[in-house]
């Protein structure tokens, strides 16, 4: 560890040669500022507010759980709506001085054991540039709109990547940074996907073509929503953040490769990080790795490289669960909250602490500092406005809102602070603070760029990226890639002509490289492969062929015992003999979740109708629930309770559901089909089910009909196995 002379040359040092803001303006672009760490530019903020109006300017009915974004004059939160059948997601765009609703997109929620109360986990993220928008759901669904909320592109992450998400929510929050957006999430998918692991996905911000993925190789202890930064340190461009392993990762901003990482905890890490000059704040709750203690908030020397485990540490406070919050820093004081909802002001450079002062019983949502004031909040309703000091902190202001009589209004996220004004979302609206005598101070802002990045190495390219990284495509058109070269310090070189091969991949490589897919090859899974000299990037790449499709795993490509390699999520299914014939088998998992999707086919796809053979197994009082899924429904065989399911949201059946009583009897062969109409916005939803050895009933053994469409879809086999499934000859035809 440094000693804390050593440290001081050197903290002073590094303010001088580095600067960690985006955007010097009265903008509040991403959760955590324009400066990535909870400090605003603004002045002539109130002191003081009520809920009966004194500096109230305004307040919208709206059910949030997140940060608002402040951006174009507007003020953009996303949150829930709705009951029973129309329970959504609904992203709103407020007028920043009126609070009128400009716009408003309500979404479908579906492929998660996420409830309704923790829709919007995650916070929306705003690019000063464009002036779009993105968000990433509890769903996995990440969406680019314009500023004026039309959707420009989107991914679905569970259909695309098979995205794990868990009951909890958590999901991260987006960061744009300069021609990327960035996000990330626990997934496996298949080839060199295949196993479960912490990513982090990059696309080109316009487009929404991916750039890189990076795969942190620690096992993954749970999912997270550390938010990464971005800052220069050593004249080089590194994305910082906490991940599900336990570690703190710093990876180069443009390629997604590794630079240094640092071991925090023995859990996974949920609190962001903020960078000051060359220097990480990083804090959990969870046990330490090297002592008995729970938390610890650790001060990081960035400028290291290479295998790193506690050799960067500068300073450590332990038994500080922070678990939650994200650090504040302002002139050398670093302010953390604890879970407990005590607030910590502790010395930068040495961490020795100045003040505590108790916000509250519980803190989630991060503080932020304006006007020389601290704004703070804490989930039961509380809304603080702060006045530090050396050695103590008065509370100038303190608010609890109600929910009704019996309790108080929920708060996660943080303030949101431009334009002269203070955002927060509650769960029971959308508050704007300020002084009302004085006009929103809305102008356009004055971008500038991250400072102190070194000069690129034209001479010595050392990385290339083959974009896109990553697609789902049909043989009907040629693939066509491009191919960007970098330096040994992440650097972007500019494009450059590559040699393209085929792995794993029927085709033709032609002309310019286009490649061209061979038509008769049906569905493949494989890599187009970019070299450019000694270096290599590999796309991944799958091709769904024209329907029908029809899989009955004899052909050579599914090996027995082995994954098969099509599709996302084939790690929890295996090829195995059964009575002579090759079938898809899932066993129970041996620890954690048996429930698993395998999806087959891209998220676009609609208008189709899919069959399998399915036999479950019974193992005393044990079986599974196995069926089929369409345009994100499911076809639920629930041989336990012997009834027959339709939903669309497993974790609110209230959204959707309809039961039918089914016999089932174990290790008998049923096939089972599963039909999506969409008509004028509604869709209707149609399953069968009948012993494999009997004529198909002409009548539908279930029905249901959703007044909120889902207007696509992959197709996908669903498994809840308690004890083992058996699947066999899928076929996908089109519904028309």
């Amino acid at each position: 560890m440094l000693s804390k002379k050593i440290h001081s040359i050197l903290f002073i040092a590094t303010l001088m040669l580095s600067s960690s803001g985006f955007v010097y303006s009265s903008d509040w672009p991403s959760w955590r500022g324009a400066h990535q760490n909870g400090v605003s530019d603004d002045t002539g903020l109130v002191s003081n507010w009520s809920l009966d109006g004194d500096n109230l300017v305004w307040k919208a009915d709206f059910i949030g759980r997140s940060t608002p974004i402040v951006m174009n004059g507007l003020v953009y939160v996303v949150g829930r709506t709705g009951t029973g059948g129309d329970m959504q997601r609904v992203i709103t765009s407020y007028d920043a001085k009126t609070g009128k609703v400009v716009w408003q997109e309500k979404s479908n929620v579906f492929h998660t054991t996420v409830p309704f109360t923790r829709i919007g986990w995650s916070g929306l993220t705003g690019d000063p540039e464009t002036g779009n928008v993105y968000f990433f759901g509890v769903d996995g669904m990440f969406i680019c709109y314009s500023k004026d909320g039309k959707r420009l592109w989107e991914h679905s992450f569970v259909e695309e990547y098979n995205r794990f998400s868990g009951y909890g929510g958590r999901t991260c929050t987006p960061v744009v940074d300069d021609d990327l957006v960035i996000v990330s999430g626990a997934n496996n998918s298949w080839g060199n996907m295949l196993i479960m692991k912490h990513r982090f996905f990059a696309y080109d911000k316009r487009t929404g073509k991916l750039v890189w993925v990076s795969t942190i190789p620690e096992g993954n202890k749970n999912t997270n929503y550390s938010v990464p930064v971005v800052t220069i340190v050593n004249g080089q461009r590194l994305l910082i953040a906490g991940t599900g392993t336990g570690w703190v990762y710093a990876m180069k901003a443009r390629t997604g490769e590794h630079v240094w990482k640092f071991k925090l905890s023995k859990g996974a890490i949920q609190s962001s990080v903020v960078a000051d000059g060359n220097f990480v704040y990083a804090t959990h709750s969870a046990e330490n790795f090297d002592n008995e203690n729970s938390g610890r908030v650790v001060c990081i020397d960035a400028t290291g490289s290479g295998d790193v485990t506690a050799t960067h540490e500068v300073w450590r406070a332990d038994a500080l669960e922070v678990g939650y919050v994200s650090p504040l820093i302002h002139e050398n004081r670093l302010y953390v909250v604890t879970n407990s909802g005590n607030m910590h002001a502790l010395d930068a450079k040495t961490g020795s602490e100045h003040w505590t002062l108790n916000i509250g019983k519980v803190g989630k949502g991060s503080p932020v500092w304006a006007d020389g004031k601290i704004f703070a909040t804490e989930v039961n309703g509380s809304f603080h406005i702060i006045q530090p000091g050396d050695k103590e902190a008065t509370a100038l202001n303190s608010i609890q809102i109600p929910f009704d009589e019996r309790r108080y209004a929920e708060i996660y996220g943080s303030p949101a602070v431009a334009y002269g004004r203070v955002f927060f979302a509650s769960e029971v609206g959308l508050y704007c603070i300020g002084d009302k005598s004085k006009e929103a101070n809305i102008t356009k802002p004055a971008m500038t760029q991250l400072q102190g990045e070194l000069k690129a190495d034209a001479n010595k390219p050392s990385h290339i990226q083959i974009i896109p990284a990553e697609l789902w495509a049909s043989a009907d058109k040629p693939l066509e890639f491009k191919v960007r070269a970098f330096d040994a310090k992440g650097r972007k070189l500019g494009d450059v002509d590559a040699e393209f091969g085929l792995a794993e991949l029927r085709g033709k490589i032609g002309k310019g490289g286009k490649i061209k897919i061979d038509k008769n090859a049906g569905n493949q899974a494989g890599y187009v492969v970019a070299k450019v000299g000694e270096l290599e990037s590999r796309a991944r790449v799958q091709i769904a062929a024209a329907l029908p499709w029809k899989i009955d795993f004899e052909d050579e490509s599914f090996i027995l015992d082995k994954n098969p390699s099509l599709w996302p999520g084939t790690w929890k299914f295996t090829v195995k003999n059964l009575d002579g014939s090759k079938v898809l088998m899932k066993p129970p998992s041996k620890r954690n979740l048996k429930r698993h999707n395998l999806i087959l086919g891209p998220p676009q796809m609609s208008g189709y109708t899919i069959q399998a053979d399915l036999k479950g197994t019974k193992v005393k009082r044990r079986s599974p629930d196995m069926g089929l899924i369409a345009n994100r429904y499911y076809l639920d065989f629930m041989t336990k309770k012997k009834k027959l399911q339709i939903r669309t949201w497993p974790a609110e059946l209230e959204r959707l559901k309809v039961e039918v009583p089914f016999q089932w009897n174990p290790d008998l062969w049923y096939t089972m089909k599963l039909r999506v109409d969409i008509k004028n916005g509604k869709a209707s939803i149609k399953g069968k089910v009948w012993p494999r050895d009997q004529k198909e009933p002409d009548s539908w053994s279930i029905t249901a009909e959703d007044s909120h469409a889902n207007l696509h879809g992959s197709p996908a086999l669903y498994g809840d196995a308690q004890t083992t499934i058996y699947f066999d000859n899928i076929e996908i035809t089109g519904s028309n």
